[in-house]
Formats: structure tokens, sequence, C-alpha cells
């Protein structure tokens, strides 16, 4: 098998994670340097295009929405003089300390329009959770409409009593920001603030303003969904703490008393108000899409597809005078990644089935590339095998382990866990479940489409460093870097681990590539087709 090198992935690491590309940031300079270096690198290795119209593109459609900090007006009062369904004191008609953007709360847009706003009566919905295969409905057929909802992030927790309820430990999709924000819209709600925890979301609260107090980028919405959110938005715990306190409310009563099937939605007589300009473009951006066909005539016309996202956040907040977000691990290592694995079957002997190799656009904004190019696949999607996704490639080292997000819902997990076995490695499991990572990168727009579907990654046991040396190098990481601007290129990183990684990934294609069998997903898989 071809060899990829160190010397290789440093040379697309130190392109793209440079400032010359400001970031990366779809329908920017940067991102179309981007999607160009990357088509030209495909092109010099002899990977074919697989995009439109005989090119490397796929063109994605995107809707580009910024919101003017200045314009954002918050308005925080009572609407009745007390809340009755919580037995809470009564409270009389005034106005509440009001809230700051974006040190309490950060809104956004629902949708590509010129005005946003929304007004209603706060609603606590618990988790937000409506998920009948647990026979839990935290909505209690309540009518919601127009609604301001305020709902905690992620899974209820689950009992000793019932301890695989919402997938244990591990976080499921009722528990992501993106589902909490699509059910809303399904119950017809006005708005929704999603409470933040940095234990529950998984990440601090710089990273949800250097994520969100920004231009946002959202598909064309489809006509057959519901009426989209005046503003989506999060709220720190906090501010939300003292704002139920003024209405006679206590937010860990109410955490708690939302961990019950028995729960029901909270009418809080507080009235919350937002409205804000947005400057709205409409613009392509675009997915790479390279092919490497398979030798055998039939088998050919299935795909093993390969994955990573090229963008990152482009410009946004400065933070000790930087304001260029960089995304050297999150994800110009993973594409550093896919392009030699890109290049290597390409030069490499040809596995039966074809290669596609799909750059993706957008997953910063809520995977959208992938979720593009999933509903228009450049092939049919009933022959696609499986997706192979990477998303941070390994800048540390070579380790004695991976992690496979994915690992136990088909069967690429064992196909992989016995892959590497002869060489003394392992699949070491998700240091943190509850964080739902599965849900968070471009393989789950695959497995969304009914496609078995895994995030290849490195693991935590460093082969040159003592045990526990990986874990606090990932919190040192997720705390410091993770969408900040101090996520940049620098010299003396250990790209053998990058090497390991992607000679892993190739092998992996090659494996799939060459099977007669289709992986399949495991019985109780939520995405078994």
């Amino acid at each position: 098998m071809t060899t990829i090198t160190p010397a290789e992935i440093d040379g697309h690491l130190r392109f793209l994670s440079s400032d010359l590309l400001e970031g990366r940031a779809p329908g920017t300079r940067g991102g179309r340097i981007t999607a160009e270096y990357i088509a030209s690198q495909l092109r010099a290795a002899g990977v074919a295009p697989a995009g439109d119209s005989g090119t490397y593109f796929q063109r994605v459609p995107i809707d580009i929405v910024g919101a003017d900090p200045a314009s954002i007006k918050l308005g925080v009062g009572m609407t009745m003089p007390s809340a009755p369904n919580t037995g809470g004191p009564a409270v009389a008609p005034r106005s509440l300390p009001q809230l700051r953007y974006p040190e309490d709360v950060v809104l956004w847009a629902g949708s590509a329009t010129e005005n946003s706003s929304a007004s209603g009566e706060i609603v606590f919905v618990g988790y937000g959770a409506k998920a009948p295969e647990y026979r839990w409905d935290d909505f209690k057929g309540m009518d919601l409409k127009g609604k301001i909802l305020l709902v905690l992030v992620n899974d209820p927790p689950a009992p000793a009593s019932e301890p695989a309820l919402f997938g244990g430990k591990a976080m499921t999709y009722y528990g992501r920001w993106t589902y909490k924000f699509e059910e809303a819209e399904r119950q017809g709600a006005a708005g929704m603030l999603i409470v933040h925890t940095t234990e529950q979301a998984g990440y601090p609260w710089h990273t949800v303003v250097g994520s969100w107090a920004k231009e946002q980028r959202m598909l064309p919405r489809d006509a057959s969904l519901p009426a989209p959110l005046g503003f989506r938005g999060w709220i720190t715990d906090s501010a939300a703490t003292v704002l139920l306190k003024q209405a006679g409310l206590d937010l860990a009563t109410l955490r708690t008393q939302a961990a019950s099937r028995d729960f029901k939605p909270v009418s809080t007589g507080i009235d919350f108000s937002a409205s804000f300009h947005n400057t709205v473009q409409h613009l392509m951006s675009e997915n790479v899409v390279g092919k490497v066909a398979g030798r055998d005539p039939k088998a050919r016309n299935e795909y093993v597809v390969l994955s990573a996202h090229w963008d990152h956040l482009g410009m946004g907040p400065a933070v000790n005078g930087d304001s260029i977000y960089n995304g050297a691990s999150d994800n110009a290592s993973g594409v550093a990644d896919l392009l030699g694995v890109a290049r290597a079957a390409a030069q490499g002997p040809k596995p039966r089935r074809s290669l596609l190799f799909a750059f993706v656009t957008a997953e910063e904004s809520g995977l959208l590339g992938s979720d593009w190019f999933a509903s228009h696949p450049p092939v049919p999607a009933k022959q696609i095998v499986a997706d192979l996704n990477v998303d941070g490639g390994n800048i540390l080292g070579r380790t004695r382990d991976v992690t496979v997000l994915g690992e136990n819902k088909s069967t690429l997990g064992a196909t992989i866990a016995a892959m590497i076995r002869p060489q003394g490695m392992r699949i070491s499991p998700d240091d943190h479940p509850e964080r739902g990572h599965f849900y968070r990168s471009d393989h789950f727009s695959f497995a969304k489409a009914g496609i078995p579907s895994v995030s290849i990654g490195a693991g935590n046991d460093y082969v040159d460093h003592p045990a526990g040396w990986g874990a606090l190098q990932e919190e040192d990481y997720t705390e410091h870097r993770y969408h900040q601007p101090s996520d940049e290129y620098r010299e003396g990183l250990d790209l053998s681990g990058a090497a390991q990684l992607s000679q892993l990934v190739y092998r992996l294609a090659i494996r799939l590539g060459n099977d007669t069998a289709w992986p399949s997903w495991a019985r109780d898989a939520e995405f078994r087709r």
C-alpha cells in the first residue's frame, strides 16, 4: 500500500490553517481559496472530479444571515401577577432585570429574513423532548403557539431504575440543540432559549459567543417545514436563574422536576421580547468531491465515501488581538489527513468498489455541506456503502488507540477493531458520551440518510507520553483553543500520529472497497434502513 508521510500532511496543514485563508468561512475569499486548493491537490494526485458538470465542485446554496449587534433590543417583564401552576409566591407586575447581549444571551435569526422579532410568555419545557420510544413527552399537549420556550440542554438524566433511558450516559439526538430548535418549530413556538452550562453543553460560554454571536449560515428553507422561529438563542445558567427567581421560580427545582416523565410545561408569567436587524446574503459555497474508480466493472458502482469538512469560523471577535479563527485542529488537520488518503488511493492498488472523497462545507453552521451532499448525492444514495469521516486529525504523536464515533451503531466498529488489533491497537470508548459527539460531525448527515457511518480520530494513549497525558491535552484544547483564534498551526507538532491515522483510514477504505458484504446497522440503531 502507498505510504502517507508526516511531511505530506504538514504541507497541507500549514497552508490550510494560515492567516491567508482568514478562517476558511464558506462564501468568503478564504473559503474559495480553500476549495480551489483542495481541488488542485486532488487533480495533481490523479483523483477524478465527481462534482457538478464534470467539475470537482458540488454547489451548495447557503444563506448568510448576520444580526446587527447595535440593533438588538431585548425586553423582559411580567405578564401576570404570579405563576399559579408552580405554587410560587405572588409577584407584582413590574419590569425585571434586563438581559445583556452577549454576556447573558446570544440570539440569531431563525431564517433568512432582514428583520427578526418574537415576543411572548416564557414557558419552561424541561428538556424539550418528544420521544415516544422512551414514553417521554415534555409538552403534554400544551398549546405553545407564540410562546418563548426555555429549555435545558442535553437529555433527561437516566435514573438508576432505568439506566438505558435516553442512551444512559451517551447523548441521543434529543439532547442536541439542533433537535430542540426543530421541535420548537413543530410546536409552533415564537422563539427558544437554551439554558447553557459548560458541563451539560460540553463547551464553555465563550464557545457559544464565538460560534453564534456572528453571521450564521443555513440552507434555503424547505417549504414543507413548519414556520421558522423568530429567533434562536442561548442563555447562561446564571442569567436564567436570576430571571426565574424574580418570578418566584427556582431553576434548580425546575431542573429536578424536568427529570421526570410526569413533568408538565411551566408557564412562568415572564414576557420576553427580542428584535434585531439582519444583513442577508444568498450565495453558493461548494463541497469538493473527487473519485477513485474501482477496478471491478460491477462493484465500481458501489461507493465508500470518505469525508472531512474544510470550513471553520472565519473572522470573529478578537481574542488577545487575534480575530482569525484558523481552525488548525478543527478541521485543517482532518482535511490534510484525507488529502493524503486521496493521493495514496489514486496512486496505489485500486479496490473493487469506488472511493468517493467529499470535502464538505459549512459543518460549523450545522453540518450544512454534508446535509446537502447526503440529500443530493452525486451518486445514488442506495449505492453508498458507508461513510468514513475525519474531524480533527492527530497532531500530537502516535497512539496505541483510536476513537470511533458510532462504534456500536453498525458493524463498522467491529471491522475497525479487527483490522487494528494485529498492530497492537484498540478502540477506546468515548470519554464524554454525554457530549453527543456522534451528532456533531458530518458522518451524522449520512447516518440520518440510512448510511452506516463513523468518525475516526486519535485516542488518548500516546506512545511517547505517560498515561493520562492525552486526556489532559484534550481538556486543555477544549478549554483554551476549541473554536478560538488560538487553534492555529505551531512549530513542533508531532505529525507522526497524523500519518498513522491517515494510513489507518486508507487501509479501512481499501478493505471496505474490496469487501463483498455491506456494513449493516445494529438492530437498535435509530438510523437503520
